[in-house]
Order: structure tokens, then sequence, then C-alpha cells
């Protein structure tokens, strides 16, 4: 009788429908919505994102803030552009060239930036497609926005390069900082052309365009978007990630691990992490107020005196969009840290404990876990301050939610499992060196 009432009893077990079964689970990513490049092109671009020589003063490239060892961003809570030394959390201001401020937001991971669901970019979308304009895409640059750039992505690498704190350096350093301080971005002599002339005065650079771009017959027809475009293929190629555990579980290939398993039915579940995190990116592309502190030098223009940052309200002027961020991806979250739009918090599970409840979180947040390079500069003035702190809490209009410890343990474990070891490990790595000459950036 006992032998079988357990042989019912499993036979129920194997046959009732498992909690995850009805969940809605996002589609595997598919090749077809890739842009595709080619090789030749991809390979310039990989030159050029680690070659300094598009920087104003020749010592930052786009890897001294998206490196492979860092999971595509840099590893810092806020980053230090011209006038660092070092990569990395080893990264220190030159005492020979001193950054006049950090980098505003940390350094986002550039994972599958490539796929055609990336229509908007930058923690606060500031630049997004917009058919209704000439160039076919939104950005604050408006009248002086360049038509010939192929995609979002390209356009994105348009702004880091004039930013003086990122790339361009400061108005007395080089031609480049002045063109942008006075304004001058397209058009001969503008910024842009200023870059794309260094560029076209490389041989070996002159030469690849040539063989990549029919459209290219010589050193002079190199414009700034073609070096943008080369980059932005190189990005979409290299770092396209859709290989994780999660995405076999989703083709049908292997089975997540118990744990993960369990995480994703929390995450596409009760814990309503899917809400925001939706799709085969985990992410709305949408805009929420999340109560993350906010530390450093703020977002704000230079004849403005304060430090906080209230996220969209800067693009958009409304009210209710004050301190809401851009939903991050979270592929290869686990390898991203710090986290948050200000780089806030070390860790992972430490930021989803204080992500659970922003609001309560907020009073006790320890400071001491941020990964700043020392610069001598206040960057507390937002959370010492009653009223700031406030209105980043009214911001928050989600209840909080409530998790045990085994549960946040599981959603660790299926954060984990959005880690790709195949895109992780690289495609074409990390060059021994660059057409320019200039060192390229290394841990």
């Amino acid at each position: 009788m006992r032998k079988a009432m357990h042989l019912g009893l499993l036979a129920v077990a194997l046959t009732a429908t498992p909690a995850w079964a009805d969940l809605t689970l996002p589609p595997a990513p598919v090749d077809a919505d890739y842009a595709q490049h080619p090789d030749a092109l991809v390979h310039l671009g990989f030159q050029l994102f680690y070659d300094p020589i598009l920087s104003g003063n020749r010592e930052v490239a786009c890897a001294t803030c998206h490196h492979p060892a860092f999971g595509s961003s840099d590893g810092v809570s806020l980053g230090l552009g011209d006038g660092g030394i070092g990569l990395g959390p080893e990264r220190r201001a030159d005492p020979d060239n001193m950054p006049e401020q950090r980098i505003p937001r940390n350094s986002p991971g550039l994972w599958n930036l490539g796929h055609a669901e990336f229509t908007t970019l930058f923690h606060d979308g500031r630049i997004e497609v917009d058919p209704t304009r000439p160039s076919g895409l939104r950005t604050p640059l408006e009248k002086d926005m360049m038509e010939g750039f192929d995609s979002l992505l390209s356009a994105q690498n348009m702004f880091p390069v004039l930013s003086p704190d990122e790339m361009a350096g400061h108005y007395s350093e080089n031609e480049i900082a002045q063109a942008v301080r006075q304004g001058q971005i397209t058009g001969p002599g503008g910024a842009w052309d200023l870059i794309a002339g260094r560029v076209r005065g490389i041989p070996d650079y002159a030469e690849a365009f040539v063989a990549a771009d029919p459209r290219i017959t010589r050193a002079g027809d190199i414009t700034f978007t073609d070096i943008s475009n080369a980059i932005a293929a190189f990005v979409a190629v290299e770092f396209r990630s859709d290989t994780s555990p999660f995405d076999a579980y989703l083709r049908g290939e292997a089975p997540l691990p118990d744990a993960a398993m369990r995480g994703m039915e929390l995450f596409y579940g009760r814990a309503t992490c899917s809400t925001c995190h939706a799709g085969p990116f985990q992410t709305d592309h949408r805009f929420h107020a999340r109560g993350a502190p906010q530390l450093g030098p703020g977002k704000a223009a230079r004849f403005e005196s304060h430090q906080r940052d209230t996220g969209r309200m800067r693009v958009t002027g409304r009210a209710e969009d004050a301190y809401a961020f851009r939903t991050p991806s979270l592929r290869n979250v686990a390898q991203t840290a710090p986290y948050g739009h200000a780089g806030s918090h070390a860790t992972l599970e430490g930021f989803l404990r204080d992500h659970l409840d922003p609001v309560a979180a907020l009073p006790g947040y320890d400071r001491d876990q941020v990964i700043l390079p020392e610069l001598g500069v206040q960057d507390w003035a937002i959370l010492d301050d009653a009223e700031e702190r406030a209105a980043i809490k009214q911001a928050v209009s989600t209840p909080p939610i409530r998790l045990s410890e085994a549960q946040i343990a599981d959603i660790l474990a299926f954060l984990e499992a959005l880690s790709d070891p195949k895109a992780l490990a690289g495609r074409l790595g990390v060059p021994d060196s660059v057409p320019s000459g200039l060192p390229v950036p290394r841990p």
C-alpha cells in the first residue's frame, strides 16, 4: 500500500505543471535582428576603437571607458576621461593635466547595441531614432546634426569626442577642444573635421578605408561619419551577446541550474522584475525613477552651479520625468560593476537589495562602497542635502518588493545565467598596436 501510494504521488509530481510553465518569457534573439557588417569595416573599427588619436590630447580611446576587461564598461563608479592615467579601478588623475571633473554618469556596457531593438541610447535617452528628422535621428545637436551616420549606434560615437571631460579636453589644450568651445562642430575646421583630418593623415587608415568602403576612393574622402560608422560596426559585432545559458534555455538547448530556474520564475513572476526588465535583453528601453543614490558632479550646463542629475527630465523638460533613467539591459550584468546611473553600488547583490525598496534604503546608503579615482572634489553634495534626498525619494512611485534571503540568492543566480562566456571572451580581443602608434589602453 505504501509503495503504491508513493508511486501515485510520484506520478502526480511528474505530470503536474511546473510553476515556470505559465511564465511569459521573451523570444531568443535571432540573426536577422542584428545589423550585418563587412569584415574589413569591422576590423577598421576595431583599430579605431582602441586608438587615442580620436581624443583631443591623444590620450583617451573609446576603449578607455568601454574595455572588455571590465565587461565593456570601465570598472569605476564615475570615470575619468581626459586627464586620467591608467585603466579601470587603477585609473588616476594626471597631476600634469588635472581633469576638471569626473564623467557625470557611470559608463554603460555595450552589449547588443547592434540589435534592431536598441532605438534609444544613453542613460537619459537623449539620442533616439526619429524618422521625422532629416538625419533620421533626434539628438541634442538638432540643426547641427550631420547626415551620414549609418545607425543610432554610430551617432552615439559623436558625443564623447565632443565632451571636454571625456575625450575632447579643455579649451587651451588642443585644436579640437577649442573648436568645441567655439561651437564649431560641423563643416571645414569643425571638431569632427579636425578629428577626421588626423585619421586621413595616417596612411594605414587611409588605405583601410579605401579597401573597406567603396564610396571612399582616396584619403580626402574620409569624414567623421565614416570613422563613426566603422566603430559602430565593430561594436555591433564584438559586443554581440546572445549565447548565455539563458539563451540556451530559451532555444531548448540546455536546462538552467535549479537556482537559476527558481530565480527566473521570480524574475518573470512575483518579483515583477520583468515589468521593466522586459524583452530579449531585459530592458523595456523606457525611463523609471528608482531612487538610486546620486554622487559626483551631476548633469548641469556650464552656466549652472548645482550637482543634481534629474535624468530624463533634462531631455523632455517634464516634471514627471524627474530622476527617471533608462532601464539598463541586464546582459552580462554580473561583469559590469559598479551599478546605478552614478555607479553607486559596488556589487550586484548590494544594488538588488537596495533596489527592492529604494526609498527605505537611501538613508542608510553606504558611501564607502563607491570606486572613485581620487580627485579632491565634493562628490556628496546631493546626498548631504535633505531636500535633494527627499526629491529623489518622492519620485519613486513603485511599491517595495519583499523577498527572502533564498529568493534574493535565486534571482542573483538567474542574473549570472545572463553571462555569456563566448561574448565575454571576445572575438577580436585587444590589438597589439594601432596605426597611429599611440599606446593601446590596457589594464
